[in-house]
């Protein structure tokens, strides 16, 4: 049967039984290819062995299915942090991250997983580069490329399982990587629904996080369509809209009571939580009355805040408070019934915060060599 667009990797079960049918096949064919890929993460047609073989060969003859994406570098930490560095088919380099889950309850009061068993999250990218311009990002200092097939999303995906480590297996999902996820919504709406469908890979709505800047109508679409199932994180960074405005370009389109408004509308289902980023800068946004201004902000919203000290960024000219700051900050807002942690680094030594690598990379053929880091993932 011919291809057809959306790539093979991008198609629901649905998609897969239509195409079928149309070809004259069995429409169950096609769900079972749908399987395959993506439960079983197999990609050879000759190999899903309950198609009859006539269908197989004329599969593997028509429509083969190429890879969206290679790991072209895998870069381990001592804390087994391991990022990925894929080239992309279409042209493009990213990155993936592989994140054993802390067995420090500290690191996160509202972990309700238990003790450690292996579970790691894996922070996907949605772009090559970045066009929201946050001034102390590393990935948005690469300037933005394009963005992401949904193929070439769920593909992170698929790589990240085959550089697990015995005894460990994905548990989250988190869209924090290079890019914002809600810029260009349609694919990334596209390879939610696919690695959600209990025909594939089956992960829990629940335990997936897409973190934006702050797009409105993009975390609107999002809570529609999904009913507020997938995780939201938003990158605030500040206070009050003055500050934003001055580390987020983004906060001047979609300003901070608007960004705000959002959030209290998003459709969160009971017991949950919406993730609020806060990078402290050092004089800038890291005082006891920034803390009890952004407590302020957040009334009303169920959220739980996660400190991010900053780290130096290339030409940035920002840099992390001392750490009697950091903890003032965090204990100013438990005190105001604030759920907050401080997020530890991890993976420093393979820049594993997106984005790091691919800056560092543009940094020297650019004849600048100085460190760079970012504060995502």
């Amino acid at each position: 049967m011919t291809a057809v667009e959306p790539h093979a990797l991008a198609r629901l079960p649905e998609e897969w039984a239509e195409a079928f049918a149309a070809a004259g096949d069995r429409p169950f064919h096609g769900r079972q290819v749908f399987r395959w890929l993506h439960a079983r993460g197999e990609l050879d047609p000759a190999k899903m062995t309950d198609l009859p073989r006539a269908l197989r060969e004329r599969l593997a003859a028509e429509a083969p299915i190429t890879p969206p994406l290679r790991v072209a570098e895998v870069h381990r930490a001592r804390d087994g942090t391991r990022k990925l560095v894929c080239e992309l088919a279409r042209g493009g380099r990213i990155e993936c991250v592989v994140i054993p889950m802390s067995e420090d309850p500290d690191d996160d009061p509202d972990d309700e997983e238990g003790p450690w068993d292996g579970r790691v999250t894996l922070c996907v990218s949605s772009q090559v580069g970045c066009a929201m311009g946050c001034v102390f990002c590393a990935s948005g200092r690469a300037g933005l490329e394009r963005g992401l097939g949904a193929e070439e999303i769920i593909a992170q995906v698929a790589a990240a399982r085959e550089h697990l480590a015995p005894g460990e297996h994905l548990r989250n999902l988190v869209l924090m990587g290079m890019g914002e996820p809600l810029h260009h919504y349609a694919e990334t709406a596209r390879a939610l629904r696919v690695l959600t469908s209990a025909e594939g890979a089956a992960i829990s709505p629940r335990r997936i996080t897409v973190s934006t800047v702050g797009l409105v109508p993009g975390i609107r679409k999002l809570g529609e369509d999904f009913g507020g199932k997938i995780g939201l994180a938003l990158s605030l960074h500040a206070s009050n809209g003055a500050i934003r405005g001055r580390l987020l370009p983004m906060n001047d389109r979609f300003p901070f009571e608007e960004v705000l408004r959002a959030l209290r509308e998003y459709p969160l289902p009971k017991r949950r939580r919406i993730t609020i980023e806060y990078t402290l800068i050092d004089g800038m946004n890291d005082e006891v009355a920034h803390a009890r201004e952004l407590a302020r902000a957040l009334t009303g919203i169920r959220v739980k805040v996660n400190l991010i000290p900053m780290n130096p960024v290339a030409g940035a000219g920002f840099g992390a408070p001392p750490a009697g700051r950091v903890d003032a900050f965090r204990r100013a807002l438990q005190s105001l019934g604030v759920s907050v942690f401080v997020r530890k680094t991890r993976g420093d030594e393979v820049d594993a915060a997106c984005g790091q690598l691919v800056l560092k990379e543009k940094l020297i053929q650019r004849g600048k060599t100085e460190p760079c880091s970012d504060v995502s993932s």
